[in-house]
């Protein structure tokens, strides 16, 4: 596997739509012309079940049930980009701290959820793959470190998840085959000569060596085999730099997959961006308000600390033991401040159970200004390169 420089650009079309430009140089380009510029090879793009209220109300947040991120995942695919397609099993975010069944599956018991799991996947992997999206890896669920499907399988309930993630991945093998024989869109020579497409299993707190030992013991023990282990990480939530390369070199060693930071961020500026989102403070939810968060980060949140930050990151990251370091995901680098895009919406603050408010709340995280410039960190993402 190629050393990966990828982007999370799943909320694309909702910018687009709320009037988000960007600028290279000075001049307006397109975002998939910037991130081919600046030698980005793979598009990730999350997908929620249905992200919908009962009553038709948006969650918002790039809206990315199958029609939205099919629709992504076509434009970045002929664009000349890999997908990294993130399951959720969620009709919206889903995360150490949230992890709800999708509406649909509410009322279902464990062997339920697992064929449900199994049906969606494979039925989600054909329709993308006949449509000509060029997948080159899949995620099996998103930052699982607390389980999926809860409460079912909410840690350290190891055997449902298990069985829930097996499930996924018995269902990516499935659809790949058929793609890999020439099932789906045509029998051909070149079909067969495809490699499958790799599984990624993702947890956060990439710095927490406990949780990945824990996580991955119990699973390896009742899993379906897997090829790549993806980290979040987050310098203001989840430790040191040395804290992540410590985790990275220990579980590459005892686990041996290739090893993916799928989740990154750091932030450029403290710089306060109330007038560009045009939300009232109620509304408002964001890392530029919260100094508290940033105290022990490592690097400043400048232009310059960014730049920095990724810089160290990436070093470290390339150079894991045995050469499992393969690469990195920058997350929604393009989520500029835009009225009418946000994190949340009423609907889904009702469906995740939180208290709000909505808004932006990681506009100083993104790889452009606040006015869509693109920022020095973009340059060292295009020269990097991995020993």
């Amino acid at each position: 596997m190629e050393f990966v420089k990828g982007m999370d650009l799943s909320t694309l079309l909702e910018l687009e739509r709320c009037g988000a430009k960007y600028y290279d140089e000075g001049k307006e380009t397109d975002i998939l012309a910037v991130m081919k510029k600046y030698d980005v090879d793979t598009i990730r793009i999350r997908l929620w079940n249905d992200p919908w209220s009962e009553s038709g109300e948006s969650y918002g947040a790039g809206e990315n049930d199958l029609k939205t991120s099919l629709e992504i995942a076509k434009r970045v695919t002929a664009a000349g980009f890999g997908v990294l397609l993130n399951f959720h099993y969620s009709d919206f975010w889903a995360d150490p701290g949230k992890q709800f069944k999708p509406k649909a599956w509410a009322s279902y018991g464990v062997e339920e959820l697992e064929k449900a799991v199994y049906d969606f996947t494979f039925s989600v992997m054909n329709k993308f793959l006949e449509n000509g999206v060029n997948i080159t890896m899949v995620q099996v669920g998103n930052e699982l470190s607390n389980g999926l499907l809860w409460p079912e399988g909410k840690v350290p309930n190891y055997d449902n998840i298990a069985r829930f993630v097996n499930a996924g991945i018995r269902a990516v093998r499935k659809a790949d085959e058929r793609r890999i024989l020439g099932v789906i869109n045509g029998v051909n020579e070149k079909c067969r000569e495809l490699e499958k497409i790799p599984v990624m299993i993702h947890l956060d707190n990439g710095g927490n060596n406990a949780l990945y030992r824990e996580w991955f013991d119990n699973f390896t023990r009742r899993g379906e085999d897997f090829e790549i282990i993806g980290l979040s990480y987050y310098p203001f939530w989840h430790g040191s730099l040395q804290m992540l390369t410590d985790n990275m070199n220990d579980i590459a060693e005892r686990y041996g997959k290739d090893l993916i930071v799928a989740e990154v961020s750091m932030g450029y500026t403290m710089e306060d961006y109330k007038e560009y989102e045009k939300l009232s403070d109620e509304e408002r939810k964001g890392y530029a308000t919260k100094p508290a968060l940033v105290e022990k980060i490592e690097y400043p949140m400048t232009e310059q600390g960014q730049y920095d930050f990724m810089e160290d990151f990436l070093n470290r990251i390339s150079h894991i033991k045995g050469g499992k370091g393969r690469g990195f995901f920058y997350w929604e680098p393009a989520w500029i401040p835009v009225e009418g895009s946000g994190w949340a919406t009423p609907a889904s603050l009702k469906y995740i159970e939180d208290p709000g408010p909505c808004g932006n709340e990681w506009a100083n995280q993104a790889l452009f200004d606040y006015d869509g410039n693109a920022l020095p960190t973009l340059q060292l993402i295009r020269d990097f390169k991995a020993e």
